[in-house]
């Protein structure tokens, strides 16, 4: 057992090692593989938790068993998180049936929403594989679903929910923050464009946004994930896909906060800002 610097970038499996190794935690540039050169430079195979340890029941019950488990595409129990205003946040394990709305909704997951509070937004995922509105809530929480509602997968199934009352300027904001300040900077497209996405998101949410500037965060992104295959690792393309699922599904409202901004205020708080 080793205990983990805990930085984002380590989930990519050789920032994982380089950690391991006593060094910075940055993503190495593959081949070699870590099944070929890994950890002090031996062959090494990386598995997430939740994978070891279905392997003691498989041997013990059989794939029979496992893949009686959930849909055909997407066999096996899953461990699922749902966070926010639910009545029991936490981590439950069940099959790749449930839908978003019966993580938050059914009482041996979710329980519901806290004070009648209504949803607006789920990050069904983790952050980065995008945005659910409210009205998409029955998508199903496997491996192929998620792509049919504009998401980048399944990703963590750590659904993050977001009620009614919440501003999704702030919400563009600190998932803009939080890959600009997770970014390891090596790559330039991800360096850039993180830091920038984060500068505009600021800008939005403290009043002084354009019409122009979702325009902006989408043509950013664009140009993020533009190039896949040239970055070392996958943030990029994960940090793209919160900023455009919000600024396309939640349009209208990003379009009226700014619209209604105070006369002079996006003039005056850009001098500041700049």
């Amino acid at each position: 057992m080793h205990r983990g610097a805990g930085a984002y970038v380590c989930g990519e499996e050789t920032g994982l090692i380089e950690s391991l190794e006593g060094k910075r935690g940055w993503p190495r540039i593959k081949p070699p593989f870590p099944a070929v050169e890994g950890l002090f430079g031996q062959p090494t195979v990386v598995n997430n938790v939740e994978t070891l340890s279905c392997l003691p029941h498989i041997i013990e019950r059989g794939a029979d068993w496992f893949t009686s488990i959930g849909p055909d595409h997407s066999a096996g129990p899953k461990l699922f998180c749902v966070s926010g205003p639910v009545k029991n946040p936490g981590c439950y394990e069940g099959p790749m049936t449930i839908s978003v709305r019966d993580l938050i909704e059914r009482g041996e997951f979710g329980g519901g929403m806290r004070d009648g509070k209504k949803v607006k937004c789920v990050l069904p995922g983790g952050v980065s594989m995008g945005a659910l509105t409210a009205d998409e809530l029955d998508m199903k929480l496997d491996f192929a679903d998620p792509r049919n509602y504009g998401l980048l997968g399944l990703g963590t199934a750590a659904a993050v929910v977001i009620d009614e009352s919440v501003d999704m300027r702030i919400v563009l904001r600190n998932l803009a923050r939080f890959y600009g300040t997770e970014s390891c900077g090596q790559c330039t497209q991800c360096r850039e464009g993180t830091s920038w996405m984060y500068k505009i998101a600021t800008r939005i949410a403290a009043g002084a946004g354009r019409i122009e500037d979702l325009d902006l965060l989408l043509e950013t992104a664009r140009n993020m994930g533009m190039m896949p295959g040239y970055s070392i690792c996958g943030l990029p393309d994960g940090a793209t896909y919160p900023i455009e699922t919000i600024v396309k599904k939640f349009r209208p409202e990003l379009e009226a906060a700014i619209k209604a901004q105070p006369p002079g205020n996006a003039e005056a708080l850009l001098t500041v800002l700049n």
